[in-house]
Formats: structure tokens, C-alpha cells, sequence
């Protein structure tokens, strides 16, 4: 019932390789050191776009913020550059938000299909259809979008890539699977890469899963942990965390793999999750490929056949 999204997540270290390998050709459209960049996307994009724009800033690489493409702020804020993070080349609002850029402010798109409509809006794109996928849920195209914008900040992705395949590798703790309740928690740009691992399981498997800020989970959402609960960290655990969710009954993991790698170990329990529930993580309920909003532009032919293809 998995059959494509469980090779799409196997597929992830691979693509990590290629990814890093663009890093340094694309190094002349990706955001350039002390430029003021606003990244933006939907759904798993904008989770992406949320960890990155952290990160960039992190590093001081320059200032960075995150939106969802359905917000036009980032057209009146004086950026120098928009980044819109697109699978499909066809979701509304960044088709929307990329014609609002045109001939106001330079625009650069990674998508998987490099000759979607947003792709053809774009100032630049960076062409990533070797990781895109037949499931309607994202796994290996967003975290290669991610791990080429890392590249492209000078980390070496080596040690990612090789968590990634430990990841893919190591059995899932059979407790995991048997909890009712899952909090992500992160740091700094590890955040938005918990909002990623809970929409995982949210998607895929249908689980009562939230995310938090790590430090803002005590004040009040420690309150859902119980014995039921798995309550997961993705990078650096802040003293004392591990004891205060433990206190709860709630069974505590932080992995010491890259937390990129931590994602795609969230991606396999959501899987699992699935199938335990009998539920088919390649077609999640209510949730299609591209979100096309009525009185949009309209796809033509072509466009159409590559979102209905998986």
C-alpha cells in the first residue's frame, strides 16, 4: 500500500549526493552571503522554508524570514530576493505571490517540474525533478530542497547523508508505535523541522501529533503528555527537558543524528503508523498533489497530466 512513498523515503540519501553536488554550479542563483531573502511555500514547503530561513540567519549568512506563500508581505518589505519552494510548480498562492514579484523584486524557484507555471514566473530556477515523487505526501523533495539550500551555506553534507542512511537502517523502537499522543519539539531551525515530522504524522497516519518551540512546550502544552505520549526532539535538548516530559509519564527521544536525518526516521514512523491503522500513506485523506484554489489560473494540459500522474 506504500509502495511509493516508502522508495521516496529510501530514496533520500541519494538525492541528498546530487543535491550537494549542485550546490557549487547553482551557487550563482542560490541567495548570496548578506543578501535580504524572504522564502516562502505551503504546507510541507513553508515547514522547509521556516527551518532554512533559521538556519541562514543562524550562520549569519543574512537576514531571512519565512512566510506562507498566501501572505504578500514579503512584496512589501524590501527583500532583494524571494525564494518559493514548489513540488509541483502549480500550487495557487505561490503562482500567485511569484506574479505579484514580477519586475518588483528578483524571484528564484525550486521545484521538481521545471517547466510548471511557477517555474515560468521565475527570474531563476533550480531544477530538482530528479527528487520529486508519485505520492501525494512530501518526503524526499523537501528535504533535498532543504539540503541543497544547506549546501549552498557551505555544510557539508556528508555526515547528513550518512544519518540519513543509519536512519533508514536502524529498526523503529516498537514503543514508538504503540502511542496514541506525539509532540515535536526543536530549536532555533530544528523548529521547523518538528512542524515537518507532526504534519508527517498528521498526513500519513492520522495521529494526534502537535509541535512546539522547546523551551515555549513547559509553558502549558506539557499539559497533554502523559503515558500515551511519545514526546521527540529533533537537535539540541535544552537541560533539564528530558526530565521534565519523563516526569509526565510520557516516553522522551532526541536523536543524535543530523536532524535532517531525524526527519526522515519521523517519516518511516508515520509510514508505520499508517500501516497499522490500514491506512494507504501514498493517497492521505482530503489531500491532493497541487492545491489548485477555484477562479485560479488554469493548468494547461500538460500541467494537469503531472499533478493527476501519481
Amino acid at each position: 500500500m506504500s509502495a511509493h512513498v516508502t522508495a521516496e523515503i529510501a530514496g533520500q540519501p541519494d538525492c541528498w549526493r546530487r543535491a550537494a553536488a549542485l550546490a557549487g554550479p547553482l551557487a550563482d542563483r542560490l541567495p548570496r552571503p548578506g543578501e535580504r531573502v524572504a522564502v516562502v511555500g505551503c504546507g510541507t514547503s513553508y515547514m522547509i522554508a521556516r527551518a532554512y530561513a533559521a538556519l541562514r540567519e543562524s550562520l549569519g549568512a543574512g537576514e531571512t524570514d519565512a512566510f506562507p506563500a498566501s501572505d504578500p508581505t514579503p512584496l512589501g518589505r524590501g527583500y532583494e530576493r524571494v525564494v518559493a519552494l514548489t513540488r509541483s510548480g502549480t500550487t495557487t498562492e505561490v503562482v500567485d505571490l511569484l506574479a505579484g514579484a514580477a519586475g518588483r523584486l528578483p524571484t528564484l524557484v525550486l521545484t521538481g517540474v521545471p517547466d510548471s507555471p511557477a517555474a515560468r514566473l521565475a527570474d531563476q530556477v533550480v531544477d530538482l525533478s530528479f527528487a520529486d515523487e508519485r505520492s501525494v505526501v512530501q518526503t524526499r523533495f523537501a528535504t533535498t530542497a532543504l539540503q541543497l539550500l544547506r549546501a549552498g551555506l557551505g555544510e557539508d553534507l556528508a555526515p547528513s547523508v550518512a544519518d540519513a542512511e543509519l536512519a533508514l537502517y536502524e529498526p523503529l523502537p516498537a514503543a514508538w508505535e504503540r502511542r496514541g499522543q506525539f509532540t515535536f519539539l526543536g530549536t532555533g531551525w530544528t523548529v521547523g523541522l518538528a512542524e515537518e515530522a507532526a504534519l508527517k504524522l498528521r498526513e500519513v497516519a492520522r495521529v494526534w501529533t502537535e509541535s512546539y518551540p522547546a523551551m515555549e512546550y513547559r509553558h502549558g502544552p506539557i499539559s497533554v503528555s502523559d503515558r500515551d505520549s511519545l514526546v521527540w526532539c529533533i537537535g539540541p535538548v535544552p537541560a533539564g527537558l528530558r526530565e521534565e516530559v519523563e516526569s509526565t509519564g510520557a516516553l522522551f527521544t532526541a536523536d543524535a543524528v543530523d536532524p535532517v536525518a531525524a526527519v526522515v526516521r519521523a517519516q518511516r514512523l508515520a509510514v508505520a503508523l499508517a500501516a497499522r491503522r490500514g491506512l494507504n500513506p501514498d493517497r492521505p485523506r482530503h489531500k491532493s498533489r497541487s492545491v489548485i484554489l477555484a477562479g485560479a489560473f488554469r493548468p494547461t494540459a500538460a500541467d494537469a497530466a503531472r499533478i493527476l500522474r501519481a
